[in-house]
């Protein structure tokens, strides 16, 4: 499938050309109370860096950090806590584990911004430029790598879901003409992310996961955030601490659809999922990458 841009796998992160076109690991650290998988909640800087060793061993090369969390119900922080949650666990990692990729998960720009004077290198937005002012602004002209996520109207609104007709071709058209704006106006670093469990129905999820080589066309990495979501323990009668096993298929399918980027909780065994993939690569597996 032909790009609708010039296509580059290839992003410069932290110092370092990062070639996406082999599959990539993003732990998830949340510095919150609430976040919906308690495994991936930690509350000191302590903790975080405990949890940020155990991933980086296990294959994570990006962490992704959030102190907002974005489940259903969850109560607001203001920006002031979100920062105060999020740049003293970004400073303690940065300084420990140097050559670590750091992404910032938040729609707020006064928080990428404090987060990446932290040191971190990734502004991971849920909103795609929408839930804040001046998202692409700040991009654009700091060239500060960026994920663009799909999602509908502004931080409260993003669990409302929209009366698609073809959640396929309509998450894609709503995300093409972001991309054709961030791209005319220079900006390089992008990763794109169909935003799973955002302003979608389960369903929703579920055809974006079949279709997802879609979005390449538009012509950039593409992050798969699937782990222990709703789609997989709430389709299968259990909870997201028994969502393991399902988040591992559904990585399966996503690498066989061309996914850049898993975002997990359990970094060890989405490494396997990627070996393994790329040995049934190896030896014949059509329809990836």
């Amino acid at each position: 499938m032909d790009a609708l841009f010039s296509t580059s796998q290839t992003i410069r992160l932290n110092g370092q050309l990062i070639d996406f076109s082999a599959p990539k690991i993003m732990g998830i650290l949340n510095i919150t109370p609430d976040s919906f998988f308690e495994g991936s909640r930690v509350s000191s800087v302590d903790a975080a860096l405990e949890q940020a060793s155990s991933m980086i061993a296990a294959g994570a090369l990006i962490l992704d950090i959030g102190g907002h969390s974005t489940r259903p119900g969850a109560a607001p922080v203001s920006p002031e806590e979100e920062i105060a949650r999020v740049c003293p666990i970004v400073s303690a990692i940065s300084a420990a584990y140097p050559a670590v990729i750091i992404s910032i998960d938040t729609y707020r720009v006064a928080v990428a911004k404090a987060a990446l004077a932290a040191g971190a290198h990734i502004f991971n937005d849920i909103g795609a430029g929408q839930m804040d002012e001046g998202v692409f602004d700040y991009i654009v002209e700091n060239q500060v790598p960026y994920i663009l996520s799909h999602s509908v109207g502004r931080f409260e609104q993003v669990h409302e879901v929209p009366d698609y007709q073809n959640v396929v071709a309509e998450v894609l058209h709503n995300l093409l003409p972001k991309v054709q704006e961030l791209r005319s106006r220079g900006f390089k670093d992008l990763i794109v992310d169909p935003g799973f469990g955002f302003s979608k129905a389960l369903d929703h999820n579920y055809s974006l996961l079949a279709h997802l080589r879609s979005f390449k066309l538009l012509g950039a990495p593409i992050l798969a955030g699937l782990s222990r979501k709703t789609m997989i323990w709430k389709e299968l009668g259990i909870s997201a601490d028994e969502a393991l096993n399902g988040s591992t298929v559904l990585h399966t399918i996503a690498l066989q659809q061309g996914a850049s980027i898993l975002r997990v909780h359990d970094v060890k065994q989405a490494k396997e999922t990627i070996h393994l993939v790329q040995k049934l690569q190896q030896n014949g597996l059509s329809h990836l990458l």
